[in-house]
């Protein structure tokens, strides 16, 4: 974040890898937007409004197509395109996009805040981004939640004065409450069967571990309604500091919680 002018400008960067983060093969027009919007959803977990976007993009095949994508992307979440580089190159598809915001609400809510007595609360549902991926690598069924994930900017915008922690479910859900855990000094108690499905009930536990949702995980004193809709999906306390429970139990140490970035 930086101070200007009496403002807080956002910014955030993220890269994607073909066979990473898409499949080979797969419509760079798909790809462009997918970028776009995974980086405009670490503005909505900042409540901040975009500005525009800094794009390196690698020439391939397709290039006219990505930026279809691309247009459609920033149209809809009301960014320009202020720069960036291309370069040519060999093996896999490697793309980067930085994103700069206006923050909405001072303080800018971060995942730091979250304090004992809070409920922990969940936009949307999670899984439908894991049977999307399947979907489309099955080339049958709805893909759209892998391919075209949505920011949930409105909702960060209008959470941004209530919350006392913020961010949004990239990595899986049981992962990212972790870092929040984590980062708040705090323990966060979920439990797993209020958590809202994209996907069948057999596989609520790949869900909650699953990346690529980019719903947004906050929480909010007990008192206070969210003015979005969500749902309550845990509480937090004071101990054990920085950790996170499931159903009132502690992870195993060689539990997997999510995408581990190596």
């Amino acid at each position: 974040m930086l101070e200007i002018g009496g403002e807080t400008l956002v910014l955030t960067h993220d890269m994607m890898v073909e066979g990473v983060h898409f499949l080979a093969g797969q419509d760079p027009a798909d790809v462009a937007y997918k970028l776009v919007a995974t980086n405009i959803s670490d503005l909505a977990a900042k409540g901040a409004e975009p500005i525009g976007v800094l794009l390196g993009y690698q020439l391939g095949t397709g290039d006219a197509r990505f930026l279809e994508g691309l247009r459609e992307a920033l149209a809809e979440y009301g960014a320009a395109l202020l720069g960036g580089d291309t370069v040519s190159g060999d093996g896999r598809q490697a793309l980067g996009l930085t994103a700069i915001g206006r923050a909405t609400h001072r303080p800018v809510p971060s995942r730091s805040g979250a304090r004992a007595g809070d409920r922990v609360w969940l936009t949307g549902r999670v899984g439908g981004a894991m049977v999307g991926l399947e979907a489309l690598r099955a080339g049958s069924g709805d893909t759209l939640a892998y391919r075209r994930p949505r920011a949930r900017l409105a909702q960060g915008i209008a959470l941004a004065p209530q919350v006392s922690a913020m961010m949004d479910v990239s990595d899986g859900l049981l992962l990212d409450a972790a870092r929040m855990a984590r980062a708040s000094g705090a323990c966060l108690s979920l439990e797993s069967g209020a958590v809202p499905l994209a996907c069948p009930e057999s596989r609520r536990a790949e869900a909650l571990r699953w990346g690529d949702d980019y719903e947004l995980l906050f929480t909010l004193p007990a008192q206070i309604v969210p003015e979005v809709a969500a749902t309550c999906i845990g509480e937090v306390f004071s101990a054990p500091a920085g950790t996170l429970l499931i159903d009132g139990k502690a992870p195993d140490s060689a539990d997997i919680l999510g995408y581990e970035h190596r």
